[in-house]
């Protein structure tokens, strides 16, 4: 039986290989006999003969061309977060606010962090400064672009956006040049005033820094405080009780490939109380010589005590209350002021004060003494922003390198909310599985790894990634 089969398979071998031997020739037959029935092709006399047409001209591929037909989606993941600059809460329903990222765009939720939905994907940058939202209208949202938070790999933007509509829509209202936004302000009761904190260029000197002002919503703006092209303004606060009074954090400081320098001559607190039309350099009681960054806050039930951190050899924490015209130094206190500098007081109690840095730093006595422990260290750290519900101080969300966390008592124990898929990603990589996988590096937060795709019909989770390193 398995010689039969043997044979069969040998002679059908014989009949492929004899098949293809004698092909070429049939076929050069058959060609040949194809030819001699054919005509002779020949001009009719008088005519000339057909030319074929021009090859019309193709345009040159560039990469949008090349990309048109691409379509992004969104992979993940969330379950480490990213850089967040700043927060912004409708203080009349908490359960609606906004989230800036570093380079993940505005983010919006209006059901306290549960789920959020970036409303800012369609402008053409990312990087978020500072978010305001008008106290006498919670639908006018303004956004300042660029970060200030003078990394190597800080993004900058381009100048300030607003929308009337709770996030829906955005118009670009220009101060481009600025690049880097670090404060906002708005008139509690008329929106159009406007006060806008312009840090400038991080690597070299430009003009376009200061202190911006528009008193109709953003058509026109004029630069109310300036200092020099290399000194910008980093933070600004307003007097609740009389929003014509205002400070002014200015900040002197250059980044190069070779270094850093964060501080100068240019840094000082700088106070109007005429809405802008002159300013005053507050010195009294305050550190001489080089300053670098400066962090303000006012306590909103009397505006008269003003906090301040100051970055300087003899800088640390200041408490004023007299509304800056003479200060007391409270402490020693500023973590790494050029990566942080916020100090926020808690809206019923003056002498509890939060100033931010890899910890959270906690003080009772006014800034006299810090608990930076207070906070657990389970929650991740580099906290750049914090907001303490003023008819709750136990409800604070803090931003940080790793993403939003909420405190619902006073700060003793966090949640972190894993729902923003912000991961600053710094490289990413694959490999050649089906499907492949894509791992990369994060700012703060380690190497992971996780699918291109799935079969699980909710699409890719955070359970499909897995940290490497």
């Amino acid at each position: 039986m398995v010689n039969r089969i043997l044979r069969q398979k040998s002679l059908v071998l014989l009949m492929f290989v004899l098949g293809a031997a004698l092909a070429p020739g049939a076929n050069a037959q058959a060609k040949k006999r194809a030819r001699e029935k054919q005509p002779e092709d020949k001009p009719s006399q008088g005519t000339k003969p057909a030319t074929a047409p021009e090859p019309s001209a193709v345009p040159a591929p560039t990469i949008d061309s090349a990309l048109a037909n691409l379509k992004l989606r969104e992979i993940g993941p969330a379950i480490m977060g990213g850089r967040i600059d700043d927060l912004a809460v409708v203080e009349n329903n908490t359960d609606a606010f906004y989230v800036g990222a570093a380079s993940g765009g505005v983010w919006k939720t209006t059901n306290g962090g549960v789920t959020f939905t970036p409303v800012f994907d369609s402008q053409p940058v990312s990087s978020i400064g500072d978010l305001a939202i008008a106290p006498s209208d919670p639908s006018i949202l303004w956004v300042g672009t660029g970060e200030v938070n003078n990394r190597q790999s800080s993004s900058w933007g381009n100048g300030v956006y607003k929308s009337n509509d709770a996030g829906k829509t955005w118009s670009h209202l220009g101060l481009d040049a600025t690049q880097h936004i670090g404060r906002i302000v708005i008139h509690p009761a008329n929106p159009d005033v406007v006060y806008v904190a312009a840090l400038g260029h991080l690597w070299g000197p430009n003009p376009e820094r200061g202190v911006y002002k528009t008193a109709d919503g953003g058509k026109t703006w004029n630069r109310s405080l300036f200092v020099n092209d290399d000194t910008g303004v980093v933070d600004m606060a307003m007097d609740p009780q009389s929003p014509d009074t205002l400070y002014a954090a200015a900040y002197e400081r250059r980044r190069a490939p070779f270094g850093y320098n964060g501080g100068g001559a240019g840094s000082g607190i700088y106070k109007t109380t005429d809405g802008g039309a002159t300013w005053k350099k507050l010195t009294k009681d305050l550190p001489e010589g080089d300053t670098g960054r400066i962090g303000l806050c006012i306590y909103r039930k009397n505006p008269n005590i003003v906090y301040a951190v100051i970055e300087n050899a003899k800088g640390g924490t200041f408490r004023s209350e007299d509304k800056g015209e003479t200060w007391k130094k409270m402490g020693d206190t500023n973590p790494r002021p050029s990566y942080y500098s916020q100090i926020i007081v808690d809206p019923n109690n003056d002498l509890r004060i939060w100033v931010l840095g890899a910890n959270i730093f906690y003080s009772e006595d006014g800034g006299k003494t810090f608990n930076n422990h207070f906070v657990t260290n389970k929650i991740h750290g580099d906290f750049h922003t914090l907001w303490i519900d003023p008819a709750d101080s136990n409800h604070i969300i803090a931003g940080c390198d790793g993403g939003l966390q909420i405190s619902r008592d006073g700060g003793r124990a966090w949640v972190f909310d894993n729902t923003i898929a912000i991961g600053q990603f710094y490289e990413v990589s694959y490999d050649m599985q089906q499907p492949y996988t894509i791992c990369g590096g994060l700012q703060d937060n380690a190497a992971w790894c996780g699918p291109s795709r799935t079969s699980f019909v909710e699409g890719i989770t955070n359970g499909d990634w897995y940290r490497v390193v």
